[in-house]
């Protein structure tokens, strides 16, 4: 059977990244058995040679017991019919989903249908996403195409294809800086650094399977948790990043408060912010301190408008206490935000708003 919640980890990058050659040596990965894969087109995808039958329902049975299957209408109704072949015994067992994008994807929809399904939610969790970059092609990409740009943002781990190709070290180590501007919080990773084992690539989620407990810190990115207000877009980069448009529309940046704050005010924050923004918040997460039970931190998760259904953790993790904010934007005003933020965590009176006068004028709130 499966143990649920079922982690489904994520697969994209630009069209020649090399997705199916990962994928391909990945399913071959003892560590990978009885894992789903969910392509967008079977027949772009070249795995034949992994194959010993294939059902007329067009589940596809690999060799080392993998499954894999195309996107048949919505992608929640693929992986519902997954939770029912396995309730009914038609799938044996079932440990991992892996969902790969086509190369022009956006990849919100595909994590907003694991986030957002009131169903789905209790069957799967996001595991994390995984973006290849090709380092040949990858700053001309980059440059030319904000879908690759946004796929890098809110990866968890960005891995470089195709580094043994590129003529100059100089050019693969500025396409390494550009990947870590874009998103800092992410593992940075070579191809060839997979080879030894999937460990490097999965296993992203809020809980460290090693420990079996939360591990906040290795969730949130340590940059991140770290570098309480790091963001790329007040650097000079004027020398060599003048045609770089599209990642100057990126930020990643903390939003950090020390002390309880109620949950009124962040649930009023969140809600105001995925109103008045929600399409630019590429992705979201966050553990925060309640003023109701300062003992058992609220972990959040949030892709776009979507918001993850927030989870309580049984005891802080570590000694530092408080709440902090990861956020990846694309066109969000970062001075917004972090007025909203302090305006709801910073001012006493901010317990007890007018809701409706809030949400009629919510830039009234942030004192713009």
């Amino acid at each position: 059977m499966a143990d649920f919640p079922i982690p489904v980890s994520v697969l994209t990058g630009f069209l020649g990244a090399g997705k199916t050659t990962l994928l391909n040596r990945l399913l071959k990965d003892p560590a990978l058995a009885d894992t789903a894969v969910i392509i967008n087109e079977y027949g772009e995808v070249a795995i034949d040679h992994l194959l010993v039958e294939q059902a007329s329902d067009g589940i596809i049975q690999l060799s080392d017991g993998c499954l894999c299957c195309t996107v048949r209408g919505e992608l929640v109704d693929t992986l519902a019919d997954l939770v029912d072949r396995l309730q009914t015994g038609r799938i044996a067992r079932l440990a991992r989903v892996i969902v790969e994008t086509t190369g022009l994807a956006d990849p919100a929809p595909v994590l907003q249908s694991v986030m957002a399904h009131p169903a789905l939610v209790q069957a799967f969790r996001l595991d994390g996403v995984i973006t290849l970059v090709d380092a040949v092609n990858g700053n001309a990409t980059l440059d030319a195409h904000v879908e690759a740009v946004k796929q890098v943002a809110v990866a968890d781990r960005i891995v470089l294809s195709k580094a043994d190709l590129v003529e100059h070290p100089g050019d693969l180590e500025t396409l390494r800086a550009r990947l870590r501007q874009i998103n800092p919080g992410a593992q940075l990773l070579d191809v060839g650094e997979t080879k030894a084992g999937v460990a490097a690539l999965f296993d992203c989620g809020l809980y460290n399977p090693a420990t079996k407990s939360a591990d906040v810190r290795r969730w949130l990115g340590e940059e991140a948790a770290h570098d309480h207000d790091h963001h790329h877009g007040d650097h000079d980069h004027t020398d060599h990043d003048h045609g770089h448009r599209h990642d100057r529309r990126v930020r990643s940046y903390s939003l950090v408060h020390e002390g309880p704050v109620p949950f009124s005010a962040i649930e009023m924050f969140l809600d105001l912010l995925r109103s008045t923004h929600g399409e630019q918040l590429l992705r979201m997460k966050g553990v925060i301190e309640l003023r109701e039970d300062p003992s058992r931190p609220l972990v959040i998760h949030g892709v776009q408008k979507i918001l993850h259904p927030p989870a309580r953790l049984p005891a802080w993790p570590d000694s530092q206490r408080g709440t902090r904010l990861v956020l990846i934007t694309l066109d969000m005003p970062e001075d917004y935000v972090r007025r909203l933020f302090a305006a709801f965590t910073n001012r006493p009176s901010i317990d007890t708003p007018d809701r409706a006068a809030l949400e009629n004028n919510p830039l009234a709130i942030a004192g713009l």
